[in-house]
């Protein structure tokens, strides 16, 4: 079995070894070495990159015990190579999966909630707990993790006999077989866990919780570590200033100031619907009083506008009246309503001939279709004329 350095020295980011192993699968190989500092993906954490010697490693993988390296080139079973991991990539995820160590450990301890799922993805990280948390608990969380980092505590890797392990209190996710390592944060957490951590809780930096929702009946928490934080507060930061800027505002007053122009939007959107039916008002008034069934349309409406301005028109007294509102280059939104007809069979044949879909009751239909205003207008007077004679 491949000897797992990451587990003698979890900050090692260069080593040598000899390839025992290479074998091509597709259109990548697999590289097995006698010793290796890759972390092959496990316990809810991606896999190290880096290279062995000038080719890439693009991921790696544990099968059975063996550890896989993933290249796009070959190397010769038998050489040395000198491996070289990413260390802002494999610290990074340090950081965050020694976190997650320590909030979980704090959620345990306070509220008995298990960690049954935890996910270190490209940008955060989640962990699902099996039981409720508030927000406000959610906060006191986070600040005692903080705590923790400040204390910059000493991180213990032991390997207990079964004997040891009977005697100890430690969080696991799964069943366990083989050798358990267990993974110890001092009054704070220890837990059976596979992957590297940081050496003192200070390396962790920053640990801010950013969300937290229900899910399969307990909540998932999104957590954000060390430089993962400052990134983001860096580019929250940016935002406020820009929206500072914009409102011309405190960036400490920036959420009032956003209120007061929501506030200002919906008056305005008030006094603009209220014009808008009023200017419908006044088109149904535009209708010559001897037409019977009106056809009209219209290029602005919005909405809801033209079931309104149908309805505006048959209040006139009108018979029957269909509305089309302008969709496209060639298309159109239209509603159709009547006071004693059934505006349904008018519909199914606008349906057919224009390439339309849409229906509705009797006395009201909506719908699209694609046409010209001179060739809907004709058929739609056709078929009323045609009404009105039977």
């Amino acid at each position: 079995m491949t000897v797992r350095l990451f587990y003698e020295d979890s900050h090692m980011t260069e080593f040598e070894a000899r390839v025992e192993l290479c074998i091509k699968k597709g259109e990548h190989f697999e590289v097995v070495l006698d010793r290796t500092a890759f972390f092959p993906e496990g316990g809810g954490q991606y896999a190290d990159t880096g290279f062995l010697g000038d080719i890439q490693v693009t991921d790696v993988q544990e099968r059975d015990g063996v550890i896989y390296h993933i290249t796009g080139e070959s190397l010769k079973e038998g050489q040395d190579v000198t491996g070289k991991i990413d260390w802002e990539l494999r610290f990074m995820k340090m950081q965050q999966h020694t976190g997650e160590h320590i909030v979980s450990g704090l959620v345990h301890s306070r509220f008995g909630w298990n960690n049954v799922g935890f996910h270190l993805g490209n940008e955060d990280s989640t962990m699902d707990f099996d039981g409720e948390i508030t927000k406000e608990q959610l906060r006191e969380i986070e600040n005692a993790a903080n705590g923790a980092v400040v204390k910059n505590l000493e991180i213990l890797t032991t390997y207990p006999t079964d004997k040891e392990l009977k005697t100890l209190e430690y969080r696991s996710k799964i069943e366990i077989e083989g050798q358990v390592r267990i993974v110890t944060i001092p009054g704070y957490d220890a837990c059976a866990c596979c992957a590297p951590h940081a050496k003192r809780t200070g390396e962790v930096g920053l640990i801010k919780l950013t969300n937290i929702q229900r899910y399969k009946g307990g909540v998932r928490v999104t957590m954000l570590c060390g430089f993962r934080a400052l990134a983001d507060y860096n580019d929250k930061e940016e935002q406020v200033k820009n929206i500072s800027a914009m409102l011309c505002a405190k960036e400490g007053e920036v959420f009032r100031a956003a209120e007061h122009l929501k506030e200002d939007k919906n008056r305005l959107k008030a006094q603009l619907a209220d014009t808008r039916r009023k200017l419908l008002e006044y088109r149904a008034g535009e209708v010559p009083a001897e037409e019977g069934f009106v056809c009209l349309f219209e290029e602005d409406l919005e909405g809801d506008e033209p079931r309104l301005l149908m309805n505006q028109v048959l209040a006139k007294g009108k018979s029957g009246c269909a509305v089309f509102a302008k969709k496209g280059d060639t298309g159109f939104r239209y509603v159709i309503g009547g006071r004693n007809m059934d505006v349904r069979p008018l519909a199914k044949g606008l349906n057919e001939q224009f390439r339309g879909r849409g229906g509705g009751k009797r006395e009201m239909v909506q719908g699209s279709l694609s046409g010209t205003e001179d060739k809907i207008r004709a058929w739609v007077q056709k078929k009323t004329e045609e009404t009105d004679n039977e």
